[in-house]
């Protein structure tokens, strides 16, 4: 198996066990199945075998999740897990150390897919947020052995599938983040897809500043105002911007507020969130959507006095009776930290696979299943 146990850590510990939970699914059924079933993950991005990215603790956590024991092994190849594989039964799982530990894995060197295929008779791939990567356990495997989607990867293109492909209109995009470049492939193939595109986060200062609007002291990359201009005409009119933003002089807690008009920032002062009347813009295009996509907070949310464009917009779009998708690393812990996760019809656990099929790229990891 490969799932992406890509987990936060804090201590040693486990901080944020939502792509445990999300994998869990899968690996109960198989194991429920009589299976022996040996999970491969990375963690971050180690230089080295450095011991805070060792998945060990992982291990105890998606044991909880199962209710059954998660055995593990301190190598993904070699002696000590061939042995580890050799005494597994039926039923029982093992998670080998972090992939990445091997350069190899990154590399998506042949050899290596080979020893780590020589561990099991199926490959099963549930890692879609891992996906986008041609690595040696994403696609390498799969060259070896009959390959297969895990349920959270069908769960995963189905959700997309449905948000993009065949959508109950009108499909409404909200798209948020700092920067226009990172994020102007998605938009792009957004705007051939969508009815609106309502546009919040810091990149909103870049079309800003695009239309000649003072920005003071926020951030706005320069060398995509072209990008900003093109996306716009693009846009034919689908392109949503907010009409109004909260400023504050320095991004932190307790600094004094404004709300000022989109185009007039003064010196000095920075965007930091979305404004009310533009929380009002947004929940009205928001009102009778039969698709919303949510990629991005509108506002540097993890700040408490810069979160209410955030909230209010993730509440029209949970409220809105659409079908829901949402996607992003900040914008899933934003709403998980607002606790409404759960009213949302999906909630994907990709990350930068997301953010790449959403820009209509195709991910190496599905391409590999797809010719299997």
């Amino acid at each position: 198996m490969r799932e992406d146990l890509n987990v936060p850590m804090k201590n040693g510990d486990v901080a944020d066990d939502s792509r445990v939970r999300a994998a869990a699914p899968t690996l109960r059924h198989l194991a429920q199945r009589g299976a022996r079933v040996i999970v491969m993950s990375h963690l971050g991005r180690p230089k080295d075998r450095e011991p805070d990215l060792s998945l060990k603790p992982v291990a105890a956590d998606l044991g909880k999740r199962l209710g059954r024991e998660v055995q593990f092994v301190e190598d993904c190849v070699g002696e000590k897990a061939i042995s580890a594989v050799d005494r597994l039964q039926s039923g029982q799982l093992l998670l080998l150390e972090n992939v990445r530990y091997h350069k190899e894995d990154e590399a998506n060197d042949a050899a290596f897919a080979r020893r780590l295929a020589s561990l099991g008779d199926v490959f099963v791939n549930d890692a879609f947020a891992a996906s986008h990567r041609a690595h040696a356990s994403v696609v390498g495997v799969a060259a070896y052995l009959p390959a297969y989607a895990g349920e959270l990867m069908q769960a995963e293109l189905a959700a997309l599938h449905r948000a993009l492909d065949d959508p109950k209109r009108p499909l409404v995009a909200v798209v948020g983040g700092a920067k226009v470049s990172t994020k102007v492939g998605v938009l792009r193939n957004l705007l051939t897809k969508v009815d609106a595109l309502l546009i919040g986060g810091a990149m909103a200062n870049t079309f800003f500043r695009a239309h000649g609007w003072p920005t003071g002291t926020g951030l706005v990359e320069d060398t995509a105002l072209d990008e900003a201009r093109a996306v716009e005409k693009e846009a034919g009119g689908k392109l949503v911007l907010p009409v109004d933003v909260v400023t504050a002089r320095k991004m932190r807690e307790g600094e004094a507020l404004r709300v000022m008009d989109a185009d007039k920032v003064e010196d000095d002062w920075a965007a930091y969130d979305i404004g009310p009347r533009s929380v009002a813009l947004f929940r009205d295009r928001l009102r009778g959507a039969g698709t919303v996509i949510w990629n991005g907070p509108v506002g540097v949310a993890e700040i408490p006095d810069f979160a209410d464009g955030t909230t209010a917009v993730g509440e029209a779009i949970a409220s809105s009776g659409a079908y829901t998708l949402v996607g992003g690393g900040d914008t899933v812990a934003a709403i998980e930290a607002l606790g409404i996760a759960a009213r949302y019809s999906h909630v994907s656990t990709g990350g930068g696979a997301t953010l790449e099929y959403l820009e209509g790229k195709e991910l190496p990891g599905i391409a590999i299943l797809k010719d299997s």
